[in-house]
């Protein structure tokens, strides 16, 4: 029992992290329709910029934070209006695949000059042994990255339902050419998008860096653990975002320990070829009009 409680402590913490990770790349992907496949890189650099403010200048981490959440915003709306902007363009999907595959590989070994390729953990505002909580054992760093993950989810919901830059955001998206004629700028609300889904990468990089090693190339992995987890919960569905990172994080903790942490990544894998053969769009994803 003791061993369930801990994997579910942890399947949760790492689905919290996962369900961060989706939510930013499904604005970009489901709603700017872009295969953005440098989304991890914004995960990387939160994660270090995060590092340098409370680690190495020895300030809190609350400004650790704000400077990674900055930084991701800034970067996201450089890529947008410097790279995207420029080839939205043209009609061809392959174009943006391979500029951000390109923006991935430069900004990895950017890290690597600036920070070198040494594994390195950060500080946790909290600190403690492993608690029993309910049916969960876990620790006080798995807390605070569960509550804070949800807190910023929250916040991204409120953001998107209850604001006008959110109603413009979803109304650019459901009809551009309309939302234009409406006065929407819309080249901005293409690059706070991007920049919204860097945020939330990079919180999600700040989190998860207070217990696991980080890396300059860490942002591969969670690339494609985020698209797994967006195709999961259903292309452009919030809650499907969150709901696939849980679901995620709970079946690779519960198989690396009850079966094989070899194989941790084709549990995941291996669910989600389950779910779209029985829902194809995603657990969310709803089905789309065509015209004949």
């Amino acid at each position: 029992m003791a061993e369930l409680g801990q994997y579910l402590g942890n399947g949760l913490t790492l689905g919290c992290i996962y369900a961060l990770m989706a939510i930013g790349l499904t604005l970009v992907f489901g709603y700017m329709n872009v295969v953005n496949f440098a989304h991890g890189e914004f995960y990387m650099v939160g994660a270090y910029l995060a590092f340098t403010i409370t680690d190495i200048l020895g300030l809190s981490f609350v400004l650790g934070l704000l400077a990674a959440i900055v930084g991701a915003i800034v970067l996201g709306v450089l890529v947008d209006i410097g790279i995207l902007r420029k080839l939205r363009q043209y009609d061809d999907i392959a174009m943006p695949i391979l500029a951000t595959i390109g923006l991935s590989i430069l900004l990895q070994n950017l890290a690597i000059l600036i920070w070198n390729p040494v594994p390195k953990t950060a500080g946790s505002p909290v600190s403690g042994s492993s608690i029993d909580l309910l049916v969960m054992r876990t620790t006080p760093q798995n807390i605070f990255i569960v509550v804070a993950a949800a807190v910023s989810v929250l916040l991204a919901f409120l953001f998107m339902t209850r604001t006008r830059a959110g109603l413009k955001m979803r109304a650019t998206f459901q009809d551009p050419m309309a939302s234009w004629l409406m006065g929407v700028n819309v080249r901005r609300i293409y690059a706070m998008t991007f920049a919204f889904g860097a945020a939330m990468a990079a919180i999600g990089g700040v989190l998860i860096s207070t217990v696991f090693q980080m890396t300059p190339t860490m942002g591969a992995v969670a690339t494609a653990k985020s698209f797994v987890v967006v195709i999961l919960g259903g292309l452009g569905s919030f809650p499907g975002a969150i709901l696939g990172g849980l679901l995620l994080g709970l079946v690779e903790s519960f198989g690396a320990g009850y079966l094989s942490a070899d194989y941790e990544d084709a549990f995941g894998l291996l669910v989600l070829l389950v779910v779209l053969l029985l829902r194809p769009r995603g657990l969310f994803g709803a089905p789309k009009a065509v015209q004949e």
